[in-house]
């Protein structure tokens, strides 16, 4: 029983692509097999019309940047965490992406600024602040390919706003695939693909997607209905 049926799409260089669907649909095997967690049995996958099975495992990863929703840091700084013990990104560099994101200032806000220990999992930062580290890593790491699982539910509401800014700062002029749990989200992406039970059951943007009035429109709908009812 395969997971994923038929999913063929394109993702253009410097376009944004959505993946949308209900939990269980798939969307996070596109991403495991992209990255090559683990291999898949049929059909094929290319970057600039290369099978993704011809190239060096470590290479195919250092042009992809993944942010994914639970974030793991290590114990140690939040400089530490962020270039991940490389020597090919400088300090100077660090505080550039943080800049880019706008969390440079609730870094140096911290009691050493980018020495500061996070703890094991980050245990000394909120959720918030352990996600916009992620964000300035992928940043400082400068990938030519972002995936990003964007989570914003959980995030504290005194970091959701730079959060918000630092998801556009990441996707602008990246080829980035999404996987949206929040539709609201999505709504500037090039192209969105919704899955279901493993197929690509609709694809097209925000506004051809809602005048089709299919799946993906049920899904806004219903969030959009249940985000008023929490106001």
């Amino acid at each position: 029983e395969y997971i994923l049926k038929s999913a063929s799409f394109k993702v253009h260089q410097g376009q944004t692509l959505a993946i949308v669907g209900p939990t269980g649909a798939g969307k996070s095997s596109i991403i495991n097999i992209l990255m090559r967690f683990y291999e898949f049995q049929k059909g094929e996958i290319l970057i600039d019309g290369n099978p993704i099975q011809d190239l060096k495992l470590e290479n195919l990863r250092s042009q992809i940047a993944v942010v994914l929703q639970d974030v793991f840091l290590f114990s140690g700084s939040i400089e530490k965490n962020i270039r991940l013990s490389t020597d090919n990104i400088t300090t100077e560099q660090v505080i550039e992406a943080a800049d880019q994101i706008g969390a440079r200032d609730f870094i140096m806000k911290l009691t050493g600024g980018l020495d500061y220990d996070v703890r094991e999992r980050g245990s000394a930062l909120s959720t918030g602040q352990r996600q916009l580290i992620s964000f300035i890593r992928a940043i400082a790491f400068d990938p030519r390919i972002l995936i990003l699982d964007e989570a914003t539910s959980s995030i504290d509401t005194e970091t959701e706003e730079l959060i918000q800014n630092a998801i556009k700062v990441l996707l602008k002029g990246r080829t980035s695939i999404v996987i949206a749990h929040r539709l609201s989200t999505v709504q500037d992406a090039d192209n969105i693909l919704v899955i279901d039970k493993g197929r690509i059951v609709e694809t097209g943007n925000h506004k051809e997607l809602l005048d089709k009035g299919g799946k993906y429109a049920e899904l806004y709908y219903k969030q959009l209905a249940m985000t008023e009812e929490d106001l």
